[in-house]
C-alpha cells in the first residue's frame, strides 16, 4: 500500500452517510418537487405501507394520499421551514383510511415527506416536554442537572440506558452521567475515543438534533430509483428515517445494543455532547415522544449553557475584582515592573494555576511551581513565535516544545499572556502535570479491515475497560480561562500604555520645569548680580574707610545670601520672625535683651528679600552706632497685622547713644527708607529720637500671609543667652578645612587667620583630606558637604572615629545633603561669614570641654 493510501482515521470520513440511498423500514419516504405535486422518488416500502397499488413515480401526490392529506403537505412545503426544523403533522388520515405522523421539509430543491405509523398513545408532545422541563427547571448546579436529566429521560422514554456524553477538546468523549437497568454494566466516567464518531457524523449531529435507530438488525429499504435522471443521489441529511451506516450498526451490535436514540446537545453553536439512549431490544420511538425528547434536548442545552455562563460569570467576577485591585494599586505605583512583580499573588487568583511567573525586560519573577529559570528565555522565544501577540495556551507543553519534557512534572500546562505587541514580555500561568488513568470503553485503537469501501477502520469488538496512564498533560485551559486571560491582557496592556504615557508626560513636564528653572535661575542671578553691583558702587560712595567698606559689603551680601536661602527653602518666601532671628543672632552677645513680639507672619519671596536688606542695615547700624553698641541698650521689634491685611513693623532702639541727624543720607539709610515703598508699594518712616531710632514699616497685604493659629510670640526672646563672658581663644588650635572651591577656601583661611588660627590645613577633595589626616590630627574641622564629585561623608566618618569635632557647611537650604549618622552635627550656611563661623567653632570647643557633641 502506498503512503497516500495508508489507513488512518480519515478513512472513516470517506463513508457518505448523508446519502445512504435507503431508509429505515419502520417508516417510508416520498421525494417530490418543492410544491408537492409529483412524486420523483420513494422508498421501496412506500406503496405497501401507504396501501397504494401501481407505480408511484410521476403520479400526483393527491392521487396517492388523498386530496386533504396532500393539501396539508403542500401547505407545509409552501411555508418553507428550515430543514433542521421540519413541519410535523400528527395523525393525518390518508385515502386508504390509515393514519400517519408525517414530517415534511425541503432540502436542495427536493420536497421530502416521511411517514411513520401514528402512535396509538394519546398525550401530545408538548405536554410530555413540559413535564420534563418542570423537573429540571430549578436546578442551579451543573452536576445535579446532568444526573437528574439522565434519570428523567430514562423514566419518561423507557430506554434501558441513558448516558450524557461530553466531548473533550481532542474529540474524545466521556460519559459524565448515566442511568441504567440494574443488571447492566456501567459506562459512567469511561472514555470513548474521537474515532468512534467520525467528522461527517459530528456534522450530522449538529444538523439533526434527534437521531433514532429502531432496530440495528432491521431491513434497509432502498430508494426507487436509486439516482435521479441527473445521476445525483438524494441527500437525506435532515431525514429522520435515513438509514444507518453499517459500521455504526456493527459498533452497536458489538455493544449488545438493539436500538438507540441520540439527542445532540448544542451549546454556543458547538456540539458539547450527546444524550445517548440505548435499548437492548428493537424499539421505535413514536414521533410525539421523539419531538418531546428534541424539545427537552434544546431546553437542556439552554439550561446547561446558562449554568456554564453563570459559572464563567462568577469566575470572571472574581477575576475582575482581582484586576480592579491591581488597577487601584497601579494608580499608586510609579513603576509598572514593581507593580506586576509585587502583585503576582493577586494575578494568580485570576484562574486556577499552580504557578505564575513574570518575564519582563529580561528579568524573571515567579511564585509557585514554575519551570527552571534557565529555561524561561527559551520558553519566551518559543511562545513569541506561536502567540503572535495574543493569548496562547497548551495543556501539553512537551508536545509543542520538546525541551519542556525535562520539567513536565512542575509545568506541563502554560498560558502565556503577552504584555506588548513585541514578543518580549509575558505573564505566564503554569499548571502541573496530572498523571491520571483513563478508563477507555475498550482499547481505543481500532482494527484495520477491508470492507466494501476499501481499507478502513472498523469498530471495536470489545468494550471491556482498558486503562491508559497519561503523562505530560495538565488540566486543559478552558474558554473561560482564555477569556479571563484576554481581559487581563487588555488591562495590563492598558496599564503599561498608561504608564508609558505618564512617563512621557512626566518627561515633558520635567523638560518644561527645567527650562523654567533655568530661566528663573538666569533671572535671579542677573538680579542678584545687579544688586551686588549696586551695593559695591554705593558702599564705596559712602566715603568710609576700606575696612568699613569691606565689612559693610560683606554684611549686605550675607543678608542677600540668607534671604535667598530662605526663599529656596520656603518655596518662595519665609517667616518674618525667622528673618529677624537670622539678622540679629550675630549681635546677641553685645546686648542684654532683644525682644520680638508679633503673630506668625510669612512674607513672599519679594518682600522677604527686600526686608532682608532692610533689617540687615538696621541691625548693623544698631550694633555700630545704636542701642546694640552699648551693654545696657535694648532693641524691641513689634509687628502686627492691620485690619486690611497689611503688616506693620515697628523697630525701636532704647538705651543707646544720643541720635543726632546729620541730614546726610548714605546708601544704607537710603536702602532702609526707600526699599519698602519702592519695591513693595508700602511705606516707611524714620524718627531719630534722643533715646534711639524709631522706624515704622507697612508691608502691603499682597506680600503677607498669616498662619491659622495667629498666635502672638509674647515673651521676650533671649537669642544667645546674654553671655557676657570672654569667648575662648582659638589661636592654639589646628583646623582642617575641606572645601573644593579655591577662592572660597582662601576667604575662609583669612577669616581663621584673622581670629588668630594659624594652623589651618586645607584639602579640596576627600582623597586629599584622608591623606592629610594620616599625618595631621586637627582639633576642629570644617567640611563642605557637597564636593562636586561627591560628598565629604568619608571624611566625617574618619573624624568621628578619631573623635575630632567638626561642623558642616552647605549652600543648600535644608539638611537633605547631611550624611547618614551625622544628623546631630552642626550645619553652617554658606556663604561663610566670619562671626557665625568663629561662633560655631567656639561652641564645638565648649561642647568638647563639657563632654558632649
Amino acid at each position: 500500500m502506498s503512503p497516500a493510501e495508508r489507513v488512518d482515521l480519515s478513512n472513516c470520513d470517506r463513508e457518505p452517510i448523508h446519502v445512504p440511498g435507503s431508509v429505515q423500514c419502520h417508516g417510508c419516504l416520498i421525494a417530490c418537487d418543492p410544491q408537492g405535486e409529483v412524486v420523483q422518488r420513494h422508498s421501496s416500502n412506500a406503496a405497501s405501507m401507504l396501501e397504494v397499488s401501481g407505480s408511484l413515480i410521476g403520479r400526483d401526490l393527491a392521487a396517492i394520499l388523498g386530496a386533504e392529506a396532500a393539501l396539508r403537505i403542500r401547505e407545509s412545503l409552501a411555508r418553507g421551514s428550515e430543514p433542521s426544523s421540519p413541519a410535523l403533522l400528527f395523525g393525518i388520515e390518508l385515502a386508504s383510511g390509515k393514519r400517519f405522523d408525517v414530517s415534511v421539509h425541503v432540502f436542495k430543491g427536493v420536497g421530502i415527506v416521511e411517514f411513520e405509523i401514528a402512535s396509538a398513545e394519546d398525550g401530545p408532545a408538548l405536554d410530555l416536554a413540559r413535564s420534563m422541563f418542570a423537573r429540571v427547571r430549578g436546578e442551579r448546579d451543573l452536576d445535579k442537572l446532568l444526573h437528574h436529566s439522565a434519570r428523567l429521560m430514562r423514566n419518561l422514554l423507557g430506554y434501558d440506558r441513558v448516558m450524557i456524553y461530553q466531548f473533550a477538546q481532542d474529540g474524545a468523549g466521556q460519559v459524565v452521567s448515566e442511568d441504567k437497568r440494574e443488571d447492566l454494566e456501567s459506562f459512567l466516567h469511561q472514555w470513548f475515543p474521537a474515532s468512534d464518531i467520525p467528522h461527517q457524523a459530528r456534522e450530522l449531529y449538529v444538523r439533526n438534533i434527534v437521531r433514532v435507530i429502531g432496530d440495528v438488525d432491521g431491513e434497509r429499504c432502498p430508494l426507487v430509483p436509486e439516482e435521479s435522471p441527473l445521476g445525483d443521489p438524494l441527500d437525506l441529511s435532515y431525514a429522520h428515517l435515513r438509514s444507518v451506516s453499517p459500521i455504526h450498526l456493527e459498533y452497536l451490535r458489538n455493544m449488545g445494543v438493539a436500538a438507540s436514540m441520540s439527542i445532540s446537545v448544542i451549546a454556543d453553536g458547538q456540539l458539547w455532547g450527546l444524550v445517548a439512549c440505548h435499548h437492548y431490544a428493537p424499539r421505535v420511538l413514536p414521533m410525539a415522544e421523539r419531538v418531546a425528547a428534541e424539545m427537552f434536548g434544546a431546553f437542556f442545552a439552554l439550561h446547561l449553557q446558562a449554568l456554564k455562563q453563570k459559572r464563567s460569570l462568577e469566575l470572571a467576577t472574581n477575576a475582575r475584582r482581582a484586576l480592579d485591585r491591581v488597577l487601584r494599586l497601579a494608580s499608586q505605583d510609579e513603576e509598572v515592573g514593581d507593580l506586576l512583580r509585587g502583585n503576582l499573588a493577586e494575578f494568580a487568583k485570576l484562574m486556577p494555576c499552580d504557578g505564575i511567573g513574570l518575564w519582563l525586560a529580561g528579568q524573571w519573577s515567579f511564585e509557585g511551581s514554575v519551570p527552571p529559570a534557565a529555561e524561561i528565555p527559551g520558553l519566551a522565544n518559543f511562545v513569541g513565535e506561536r502567540a503572535s501577540g495574543k493569548v496562547w495556551a497548551t495543556g501539553e507543553l512537551s508536545e509543542e516544545w520538546p525541551r519542556a519534557a525535562d520539567f513536565s512534572a512542575a509545568a506541563s500546562g502554560v498560558l502565556a499572556l503577552p504584555l506588548s505587541q513585541l514578543p518580549r514580555d509575558y505573564l505566564f500561568f503554569f499548571r502541573k502535570e496530572i498523571v491520571h488513568t483513563l478508563d477507555w470503553a475498550g482499547r481505543p485503537e481500532k482494527v484495520y479491515e477491508t470492507g466494501p469501501l476499501g481499507d478502513r477502520l472498523t469498530p471495536r469488538k470489545s468494550f471491556a475497560i482498558w486503562k491508559e496512564t497519561v503523562r505530560g498533560k495538565a488540566s486543559p485551559w478552558t474558554d473561560a480561562d482564555r477569556e479571563i486571560a484576554e481581559a487581563a491582557r487588555s488591562t495590563l496592556v492598558e496599564i503599561v500604555l498608561r504608564h508609558n504615557e505618564l512617563m512621557a508626560d512626566e518627561r515633558d513636564k520635567a523638560d518644561t520645569r527645567q527650562r523654567l528653572l533655568n530661566e528663573e535661575l538666569n533671572h535671579r542671578v542677573k538680579n542678584i548680580l545687579a544688586v551686588i553691583k549696586s551695593l559695591v558702587e554705593h558702599s564705596l560712595q559712602d566715603g568710609r574707610s576700606t575696612q568699613d567698606y569691606v565689612d559693610s559689603l560683606r554684611g549686605r551680601v550675607q543678608a542677600l545670601a540668607i534671604a535667598h536661602d530662605q526663599v529656596v527653602r520656603g518655596a518662595g518666601g519665609g517667616s518674618l520672625s525667622d528673618l529677624l532671628r537670622a539678622e540679629l543672632s550675630p549681635y546677641g552677645g553685645d546686648a542684654k535683651r532683644l525682644t520680638l513680639t508679633g503673630p506668625m507672619v510669612s512674607l513672599d519671596a519679594r518682600a522677604f528679600s527686600v526686608m532682608a536688606l532692610v533689617l540687615h542695615e538696621l541691625s548693623t547700624n544698631a550694633a555700630k552706632y545704636g542701642a546694640l553698641s552699648r551693654p545696657d541698650g535694648r532693641l524691641e521689634v513689634k509687628w502686627s497685622v492691620l485690619p486690611g491685611g497689611d503688616c506693620e513693623v515697628v523697630w525701636r532702639e532704647l538705651g543707646g547713644p544720643e541720635v543726632i541727624s546729620t541730614g546726610r543720607r548714605g546708601f544704607g539709610m537710603a536702602l532702609i527708607e526707600r526699599s519698602v515703598p519702592y519695591d513693595l508699594g508700602g511705606s516707611s518712616r524714620m524718627e531719630f529720637a534722643a533715646g534711639g531710632l524709631l522706624a515704622h514699616f507697612r508691608l502691603p497685604a499682597r506680600h503677607v500671609s498669616t498662619s491659622a493659629a495667629d498666635e502672638a510670640q509674647g515673651a521676650d526672646v533671649d537669642f544667645l543667652g546674654g553671655n557676657d563672658s570672654t569667648p575662648p581663644s582659638l589661636a592654639e588650635f589646628g583646623v582642617l578645612l575641606v572645601e573644593d572651591q579655591m577662592l572660597i577656601a582662601m576667604d575662609v583661611e583669612m577669616m581663621l587667620n584673622d581670629a588668630g588660627i594659624e594652623n589651618v590645613v586645607t584639602a579640596p577633595s576627600v582623597a586629599e583630606a584622608m591623606r592629610r589626616l594620616q599625618e595631621f590630627t586637627p582639633d576642629l574641622a570644617v567640611l563642605d558637604v557637597n564636593l562636586g564629585a561627591g560628598t565629604s561623608a568619608p571624611v566625617a566618618e574618619e573624624l568621628q572615629r578619631l573623635g575630632v569635632p567638626f561642623i558642616f557647611a552647605t549652600g543648600y537650604g535644608d539638611r537633605s545633603m547631611i550624611p547618614k549618622g551625622c544628623e546631630g552635627v552642626p550645619v553652617l550656611p554658606k556663604p561663610y561669614e566670619s562671626e557665625p563661623l568663629l561662633k560655631a567653632l567656639r561652641e564645638l570647643l565648649e561642647a568638647r570641654a563639657g563632654g558632649t557633641r
